[in-house]
Parts: structure tokens; C-alpha cells; sequence
């Protein structure tokens, strides 16, 4: 499993993300310990009231649990993750909540934890945490016999693809998935030796290379969105100035938008239009299917739930009639036969909770098989989007190239102050010739 960490405040703001249903299409509060509420909000509340006798701010510890895609994993295999990480970090016995959230057919895990050690009122030390998690996260690829991801078998082999909640939170906002701009930047980078051949290479895609007010170099896109290029790259930014230079020449963000905004004809911005437009009709239908199996996923579910909480009653009452009363009691007390009906009473009830648990992995795996389903066609289409998107920003390149050309061409043809407009000129009968050869004279 991926285990992320990190270490925070705002226990309220933790409560309600981790409860959100808008972006998750399930959500289970599976464990609350150590504390008096019964609910997320509650608990962390609680958290807070004990942090506030020290001068901890950061709390809270909290770590998710994400297995690779496509693997079935058990609330117990869960739970055993959980329980390994909490004696590794060292928070053995603090109170701690968890949650399962699943999402495009995938089930991860949150654990949050209360650093503070009622006790002796101070705060669990965590200290190189990523570190210490490291190898618990291949113990657990190994052990499920996943395929380990390159970046956490070596060491500094970090897939440069990958992109941070902020680059994810961007692409969002413009409907695409960030791997594509990412790769796009990436193999512009690989293949081009020098700056000016790396500013052509993403002018060819749509992208053009700008100075940032705080950020270095930056790409902006045919839209007009900004995006850092060290992070595009999976880099630190002196590695982008060792290669490019300081880039005091380049134009600003604001004179490239407006450069943009000035070259884009109305024809191309209304086939951008069009693009979107047929992904967002094609994408629909997807969304709202996956809107109809999330809810009838959920009502079985709670059926479920009700139908356990049924089973749970009825077997808490059977249990209870087989302890003895009055005198009976007594001599059960006194022969030991009451101590030994309490243990089976003990066994039955643990044997009742195992049961549930199982049926909750085979209803949730059997939902996540048909659900997997749907994430596949949306995928599929996501895919296509991306290569029409791949093919609109060659085009958008192309357009752009040719709007330069066209304008230094006319700027070159252009008479100066001290011709007379009237009057030709070997230059400019030779600059008229070459354009109605390039099919670019007036129409």
C-alpha cells in the first residue's frame, strides 16, 4: 500500500472532508477508540479539548491507505496495516479513528490519530515518519504480491508522472486528466537539446514558455492556465534554470495570454469550443449511469447494515438467555459452568462480527467488480478525449506558428516612414510574389 502521512490541526475541517459524499461514492466511519463521541466531529472535537492543555497545534496524524488499483483488499487486512503502521510511528494505544472511502472502484483506508498522551499531556514526536514508513509499505506490496511501484522499490526512482494535490486540483478545473500535460512537457524536455528547441517543441503542442512572477519558468497553455514547469517535469527548479538559463527574455505570463488571446481566431476558439463540448455530451450519459449504480450500491448496503444490526439484537438476546438466574446461577458460579457459558457467549458474538465483516468484503468486492465496469468505459472515453486533446493542441501549435509567420511577414512588408506608400519597391514586389506563392495574398 501507498501510506501518506501528515501531521495537522483543524480537526473539524479533517471531519467534515473525511465525511464528504460529493467526492467519495462511499463512506464508512469503521472504527472510532479512545474516545466518548460516536461521531467523527465529536472525537476530533474531543482531540482538540486535550490539545489545548499543551502547546501542540499540529494534534492530529493522519494516514491513508491506498492500495494499487484492482486489488481486492479485507477490512482484517486493513486493519492489520493500520495496527502495524501505529507501532511503527509510535502511537501504540493513542485514540484513533478510521474510514473507508471508495471512489472509481477503489477502496482506501484513513487512520487519525491523537498525538497527544493524556498521561503526561504531551505530543507523540513525529519525527522522519515518510522514513520510517517506507518499508512497512513494501513489507506490504510483498506480501500481497503487488507490483511495487519504481519509485518506492528504489530509491530515487520516483515516477516523474506522478503530480501533487495542487496540479490535480488545476486540471480539474479544466476537465482533463493532469498525466497528459505532464507527459506532453516531459517528452519535450527528453527530446529537445537546447532552449530554443524546447520553446518550438511546446509552441508545436500549444504550450508556450513564459517567465513566472514567483515560480521560474512557466508553461501556458492555449487557454491561458499557467503551470509551473518544474513540477510539469518532476524537477527542481535550478535544474530548469542550469538548462534554460535565467530567462530574463521571455515574455511574462500577462504578454503571453494577451499574445494568445490575440492569435486565436475565431474559428480555432470555436473548435476548441466544440471539443469540449461533444466530451462533456459524451461524458453525461457515463455520469449519470455511474450516479444510478452508486445509489442502488448504497441502498444495499444499507439494507445490509439494517439487516445485521436485526441479526446482531437477536443474537445478543439468545446469548443472554443461556446465562442462568436465581439460585441456577449461583450454582453455575460455584461449579464454574457460569464462567464457561460466558466464554462461549464471547466466542459466539466474535464469530458473529467475523461473519458480517465477511459479508461486507463480498457484497463491497462483488460492487466493486460491476463498478469496475463502468470505470472502464469512462476511462476508455477519458482516453479519447486525451488524444483529441493531444491532436488539438498540435493544431492549436500549427495556427499559432502560422499567425507569427504571418505577422512577421507583414511587419517586414509593411512600408516605413520614409517610403511613400504609393510607390513600389524591388522588396516589396518581391514580398508580394512570395506571398501569393504561399497562398497568403488578399482575399
Amino acid at each position: 500500500m501507498i501510506l501518506k502521512g501528515s501531521q495537522r490541526g483543524g480537526g473539524q475541517d479533517l471531519a467534515g472532508h473525511l465525511l464528504r459524499m460529493d467526492e467519495n461514492e462511499h463512506v464508512r466511519v469503521h472504527e472510532l477508540r479512545g474516545f466518548a463521541s460516536d461521531g467523527l466531529p465529536g472525537a476530533f472535537r474531543e482531540a482538540e479539548a486535550v490539545a489545548r492543555g499543551t502547546r501542540c497545534r499540529q494534534y492530529l496524524f493522519s494516514l491513508s491507505f491506498n492500495p494499487p488499483e484492482g486489488a481486492a483488499v479485507t477490512e482484517a487486512a486493513f486493519e492489520d496495516a493500520i495496527d502495524r503502521a501505529e507501532n511503527t510511528l509510535g502511537l501504540t494505544g493513542q485514540p484513533r479513528a478510521v474510514v473507508f472511502h471508495e471512489k472509481e472502484g477503489r477502496r482506501h483506508a484513513h487512520c487519525v490519530w491523537s498525538r497527544i498522551d493524556p498521561e503526561t499531556m504531551t505530543a507523540r514526536p513525529m519525527s522522519f515518519f515518510k522514513t520510517r514508513l517506507t518499508p512497512l509499505s513494501r513489507d506490504l506490496y510483498l506480501e500481497h504480491g503487488w507490483d511495487m511501484p519504481r519509485g518506492l522499490a528504489e530509491k530515487g526512482a520516483r515516477d516523474p508522472g506522478n503530480f501533487t494535490l495542487a496540479q490535480w486540483q488545476q486540471a480539474k478545473r479544466q476537465g482533463r486528466d493532469p498525466r497528459w500535460l505532464s507527459e506532453t512537457v516531459q517528452s519535450c524536455w527528453q527530446r529537445s537539446d537546447s532552449r530554443a528547441a524546447f520553446i518550438q517543441s511546446l509552441q508545436e503542442r500549444g504550450l508556450h514558455l513564459a517567465k513566472g512572477d514567483r515560480r521560474g519558468f512557466v508553461a501556458v497553455d492555449y487557454t491561458g492556465e499557467v503551470h509551473a514547469l518544474s513540477r510539469l517535469l518532476g524537477v527542481k527548479a535550478r535544474a530548469v534554470h542550469d538548462r534554460l538559463g535565467e530567462g530574463n527574455d521571455l515574455p511574462g505570463v500577462s504578454e503571453t495570454r494577451a499574445r494568445l488571446a490575440e492569435q486565436l481566431g475565431p474559428a480555432m476558439k470555436r473548435h476548441i469550443s466544440e471539443c469540449r463540448m461533444r466530451f462533456q455530451q459524451q461524458a453525461s450519459g457515463l455520469a449519470q449511469a455511474k450516479v444510478v449504480v452508486t445509489q442502488r450500491h448504497r441502498e444495499e448496503r444499507a439494507a445490509q447494515v439494517r439487516q445485521h444490526e436485526t441479526d446482531l439484537m437477536t443474537g445478543a438476546r439468545d446469548r443472554a438467555a443461556r446465562l442462568p438466574t436465581g439460585w441456577r446461577a449461583v450454582w453455575h458460579r460455584l461449579t464454574g459452568r457460569y464462567r464457561h457459558i460466558v466464554e462461549q457467549n464471547v466466542r459466539a458474538a466474535q464469530a458473529q462480527a467475523d461473519g458480517q465483516a465477511v459479508a461486507r468484503d463480498r457484497l463491497i468486492e462483488a460492487q466493486s467488480r460491476e463498478r469496475a465496469g463502468l470505470q472502464h468505459q469512462i476511462k476508455a472515453l477519458r482516453n479519447t478525449h486525451a488524444e483529441e486533446l493531444k491532436t488539438l493542441r498540435s493544431e492549436v501549435g500549427r495556427y499559432l506558428g502560422f499567425a507569427r509567420q504571418r505577422s512577421a511577414e507583414q511587419s517586414v512588408l509593411e512600408p516605413g516612414p520614409h517610403r511613400q506608400p504609393g510607390r513600389s519597391t524591388p522588396g516589396r514586389t518581391a514580398g508580394r510574389r512570395s506571398r501569393r506563392g504561399l497562398g497568403l495574398g488578399r482575399q
